[in-house]
């Protein structure tokens, strides 16, 4: 299935996938570094031939520490503002007046989760259209994923902007999506609005009694349980998949296990 997919302003995009999917990939394609056959458009544009000026509205957050470890981070916001033509000087100041990072610090004396605060503060404050972020939390604890998801949701608020979110940890991310990329040896398993993609998919928890009959309905995914199983179904009827058990709607995750498991 070959990836096909448009993201509007007030969307969240989840490009979804295990590591080795294609996600990052797929991200540098739009950034304009890498080549790829089919046809990519970003603002009306090509990213190849017009990385330059699709990168004044787009702003990009990897999981990789990107930032130059030798500048301190008042040099970093200064520099960023001499560069950034939508850069405002006075909301960097003010992202990172609620942090406890040093202004006078080296960035490469900051801990893993004072770095990415930074290299938020820093994309929040350049008045950009897209957020495109590639598992910006990794090795980040709880608390400050909880922090940072808060303060993504309310740049989004913050005018006509749109996100890009590529994870494998589709839990932590779901409930900031409204669209959906599942990909997998780099092509597209399924994409669509997550109500849509939900509304697919039926759960029934199946009792050890059941299991034959719900095994020979051919769920897409079973996940064998002692006393009862769970079975994934695809465009099923809920009144024809009750007498397995009780039917409900799967969570994202459910979803995407389903689908990783389908196409194995």
């Amino acid at each position: 299935m070959g990836i096909n997919f448009t993201i509007k302003p007030g969307q969240v995009l989840g490009i979804l996938g295990h590591n080795g999917a294609g996600k990052s990939s797929l991200i540098k394609c739009l950034l304009g570094a890498y080549d790829y056959d089919g046809t990519l458009s970003v603002f009306g544009m090509e990213p190849r031939n017009d990385r330059v000026n699709i990168v004044r509205d787009l702003a990009y957050l990897s999981d990789v520490a990107v930032l130059p470890e030798w500048m301190t981070v008042k040099q970093i916001v200064k520099y960023s503002a001499g560069v950034h033509p939508n850069f405002s000087l006075e909301l960097a100041q003010q992202y990172l007046s609620q942090t406890e990072i040093p202004l006078s610090t080296k960035i490469g004396r900051l801990s893993k989760g004072m770095k990415v605060q930074l290299h938020l503060a820093l994309v929040m404050s350049a008045d950009v259209r897209l957020l495109i972020l590639d598992e910006p939390t990794l090795g980040l604890d709880l608390m400050f994923r909880e922090r940072f998801y808060n303060q993504l949701v309310e740049w989004l608020k913050q005018g006509e902007r749109a996100m890009i979110i590529a994870s494998h940890e589709v839990d932590e991310v779901s409930h900031l999506l409204t669209e959906l990329l599942i990909l997998k040896k780099g092509k597209a398993v399924t994409s669509g609005s997550v109500d849509e993609i939900q509304g697919r998919f039926q759960k029934v928890i199946v009792k050890e009694e059941n299991k034959r009959q719900a095994e020979a309905a051919r769920p897409i995914h079973i996940q064998h349980g002692i006393k009862e199983s769970m079975c994934i179904f695809e465009n099923g009827k809920a009144e024809k998949l009750s007498v397995f058990g009780e039917v409900c709607e799967p969570s994202l995750s459910e979803v995407f296990i389903a689908l990783q498991q389908e196409e194995a």
